[in-house]
């Protein structure tokens, strides 16, 4: 079956799990997911996924109850994710490497009913930060096994809505703790359609995906692959030295990337004798890859396109640049999905017509619902247009439009910014740095042109503790290149932090 018939064969569903459904009726025995354990095929997958529902189910977990999730990118993932969403259960990712200091937020925060950690270790971290049910991966999978070996499936629920919420996506941004993107089943679906009708992944494909699953980037390629009968093949983010290897053996054809798994894949390729993986694409979200680096994955590549895109967790994506489009229009990061639109908006959210630099925004039916209890911050972003009420997405993100409707992205406002494929704030980190016994005072400057990441610390430690202390706070992206130690932090007339002024002694 083709994939504009696998996904003609699902146009009246708007569930996610919803898309597993009619992947298994196209495709049962064709091969879904496949980690360093083994593979799946469709009809396996979803059965797997009854026997985690089931398990779930009786664990008595419910409709609209919370689940959160630390199982890196494995099979059990997979399982899990389709099985939660089957029963109305929300899913909650998050990602293995995030530490401590801001799970003490998101776990209270999210107030699941049961928590899934990767190890007994990581177990023994969250039960000091919940009063609620935490359970390994090991003991849910062999749960599971137990159902799944007996064949015998609990009755569903009850309905699943396409307004209920299907997942909860934890992202940093202009405020020191991470929230909760309310993603409900309709926006995804509709998200995770567009994107396809855009990039069309084939049934002979075979996808990659060695960013985290926690992530919406690497967890959307999973429902991008059911959509068109592909198959995953999961590999964990820290272990790529034997990448190209595992490429090769599986066949991969598509690959998405940040600029630190492309630089990776160089850096083996450049080491590497063999042929190149029949890899036909690239794609490319988070931080940009620069051209440059484009230029070197064609050249190690040569059968492969490069497919870049612009996107925020809020609406999952906002455009997608056909393959190789950047030949013709360098910079671009495409149009909008089908059935959407990309605005360019001045100070008072007015419409800049093409050319003009304004703050990103979007409208359609991919928009999320808002953030997770933080009623404030989804009044800042997902604001209703005072002309028609129809909810627009403020990026905070800068670009312009061209006359054909391309989008080019400029800058971040706020110090928001990507790195390493991940969204983060200055606040965050400076947050992170205030929290090390003996700081008294910290300033972080977002990546600029010729600099990284840096941080100024007000503290009798040395710059190498400071730094070493962080690595216990944050996830290794949002370690700064640098700490440099200032005796005061210099400040504006009104008191605040004169980043301006540092940012000149940086330079």
């Amino acid at each position: 079956m083709t994939t504009q018939t696998l996904a003609a064969a699902d146009t009246g569903t708007d569930t996610v799990h919803g898309l597993l459904s009619a992947a298994v009726a196209a495709r049962p025995d064709a091969p879904a997911v496949r980690d360093a354990a083994g593979a799946w095929t469709y009809a396996e997958l979803d059965a797997w996924s009854r026997a985690y529902a089931d398990w779930l189910t009786a664990q008595g977990v419910r409709h609209g109850d919370r689940v959160l999730v630390r199982t890196g990118n494995t099979r059990e993932f997979t399982a899990l994710l389709f099985g939660a969403l089957r029963r109305g259960i929300v899913f909650v990712p998050v990602n293995p490497a995030m530490k401590r200091f801001h799970l003490n937020t998101v776990v209270p925060d999210c107030d699941p009913a049961l928590v899934i950690a990767q190890d007994a270790q990581d177990a023994a971290l969250l039960r000091e930060l919940t009063d609620s049910p935490v359970r390994t991966t090991e003991d849910v999978a062999h749960g599971a096994g137990v159902l799944y070996e007996a064949g015998t499936g609990a009755p569903e629920e009850g309905p699943v809505a396409p307004g209920d919420t299907g997942l909860l996506i934890y992202t940093s941004g202009s405020t020191s703790a991470p929230k909760a993107v309310i993603s409900t089943h309709a926006p995804v679906v509709f998200a995770a359609r567009a994107i396809q009708a855009r990039l069309r992944y084939r049934e002979d494909d075979v996808v990659l995906v060695a960013v985290p699953v926690s992530f919406d980037y690497g967890l959307y390629q999973i429902l991008l692959s059911v959509i068109a009968g592909a198959e995953t093949v999961l590999t964990s983010p820290d272990r790529h030295v034997g990448l190209l290897g595992a490429m090769r053996e599986h066949g991969v054809t598509v690959v998405p990337l940040v600029p630190s798994l492309a630089e990776m894949l160089l850096t083996l390729s450049r080491r590497d004798r063999h042929e190149a993986a029949p890899v036909r694409l690239f794609t490319n979200t988070g931080a940009a890859l620069t051209a440059p680096v484009i230029a070197r994955l064609r050249e190690a590549f040569p059968r492969a396109q490069v497919s870049p895109m612009f996107g925020t967790t809020e609406c999952k994506r906002l455009t997608v640049l056909e393959p190789d489009g950047d030949l013709a229009r360098p910079g671009s990061v495409g149009r909008a999905l089908d059935g959407t639109e990309v605005l360019i908006l001045d100070d008072d959210g007015r419409p800049l017509p093409p050319g003009t630099v304004g703050e990103i925004a979007a409208r359609g039916p991919h928009v999320m619902t808002g953030y997770w209890r933080a009623p404030e911050q989804t009044a800042l972003r997902f604001r209703p247009d005072p002309v028609t009420g129809e909810v627009t997405l403020h990026t905070g993100d800068y670009g312009h439009l061209d006359e054909d409707g391309h989008l080019y992205f400029e800058g971040r406002r706020d110090d928001l910014f990507k790195r390493k494929g991940v969204r983060m704030g200055t606040l965050e980190i400076e947050t992170a740095a205030l929290d090390i016994p003996g700081v008294t005072a910290a300033a972080a400057l977002a990546p600029a042109e010729g600099q990284d990441l840096t941080l100024y610390a007000v503290t009798a430690l040395s710059a190498e503790e400071v730094l070493s202390q962080l690595s216990d706070r944050l996830e290794a992206a949002k370690i700064p290149a640098g700490c440099r130690l200032l005796p005061e932090l210099p400040l504006t007339p009104n008191g605040k932090t004169d980043k301006q002024r540092l940012r000149r002694e940086q330079s």
